[in-house]
């Protein structure tokens, strides 16, 4: 979209109209090379795994391509791309898309899983770094949730919100610095693929309410500075339409706050889900144990009744019959 120039001296897009925010794209190379890239690789990986005579979830696909990469280039290359020079709350919720939403469908889409199941031979490289005493450690989930929440007060509270203002090389940088945090947090937290170490499902619930705390705070935080961010930036842009630049600030924090608690709702609504397949795993599982047990037990009665001789024992009763407990529950009617 091109830049229009006022008498004021202002260089940059017209003023955000709901219509605009439809039809205003951007072109960011860097960015639109490594979508196509991942893209690329991940449905190349999907093919391999289904002409070899295998399944990959289609939802699974859905989620990677559709979903975090989607949401990849709706943050960038949208009209949130556009006008993340010359709007606080654009960019702000353009960190929210690259730091919790690009994240949380990309590791939806298991690209662990996948790389091992459609490449062995790297597929054993990947599942020794998983299990590596490194990766237990840089996973630990007190580290990613402080790295997801400190990532944004850095981002914020320091020179490095500017200069991604001021350069392309930074800005590109940040969008990776946005992303590798929140995709390790969901990683972990999801076990979707495999993990360094599977933490209880309350561990993760914990942690993800440290994470929304921590929201909350950076977005009131920002809300409640007396100091514009980037204040000579903004000041020097000259914008002279939309909001102030104070009330300009303070709608990005509260799209902070906001938007991140959001976006905890798909993530518990999955995390759910997950908690809920992994327990009818282990209950098919404990059945089949039982099954057999029971099986195995039922063949060694008929074995010693069939070999028994008189006065012998008959085989041990279940503890439930001999618990005193229990006993009655059990008897016979008009039985002793």
């Amino acid at each position: 979209m091109t830049a229009g120039v006022t008498a004021s001296g202002y260089q940059g897009p017209p003023e955000l109209t709901v219509a605009r925010a439809f039809t205003s794209w951007t072109l960011d190379l860097p960015v639109l090379a490594a979508v196509l890239l991942a893209g690329a690789l991940y449905l190349a990986g999907v093919y391999r795994v289904r002409r070899t005579g295998g399944r990959w979830p289609a939802g699974a696909v859905a989620a990677f391509c559709a979903g975090g990469l989607g949401v990849l280039v709706i943050a960038t290359m949208s009209f949130l791309g556009v006008y993340q020079g010359v709007l606080f709350y654009a960019r702000a919720v353009q960190t929210v898309l690259l730091l919790l939403a690009a994240p949380l469908f990309l590791a939806l889409g298991r690209p662990v899983s996948l790389a091992i199941a459609s490449l062995p031979r790297a597929g054993r490289r990947v599942q020794a770094l998983v299990a590596s005493r490194a990766a237990r450690v840089l996973t630990f989930p007190a580290i990613t949730a402080l790295a997801v929440v400190l990532v944004g007060f850095v981002l914020y509270f320091t020179p490095w919100y500017e200069a991604g203002l001021r350069s392309d090389l930074v800005r590109e940088l940040t969008y990776l610095a946005l992303l590798a945090p929140g995709l390790v947090f969901f990683w972990t937290l999801l076990r979707v693929d495999p993990v360094p170490r599977a933490y209880p499902y309350l561990v993760a619930l914990w942690v993800t309410g440290v994470e929304v705390v921590g929201d909350a705070v950076l977005g009131l935080a920002i809300m409640a500075d007396q100091n514009l961010i980037a204040g000579s930036y903004y000041r020097a842009l000259g914008r002279p339409w939309g909001p102030g630049l104070r009330a300009d600030q303070v709608v990005g924090g509260g799209a902070l706050w906001l938007l991140g608690d959001l976006i905890g709702l798909p993530f518990l609504a999955a995390m759910l889900i997950q908690m809920a397949r992994e327990d009818d795993k282990e209950a098919r599982a404990v059945d089949a144990e039982l099954d057999a047990a029971d099986a195995a037990s039922g063949a060694g009665a008929r074995t010693a009744a069939a070999g028994a001789t008189p006065g012998t024992p008959g085989p041990a009763q279940p503890w439930w019959q001999s618990d005193p407990r229990f006993t009655g529950r059990f008897r016979r009617p008009g039985g002793p």
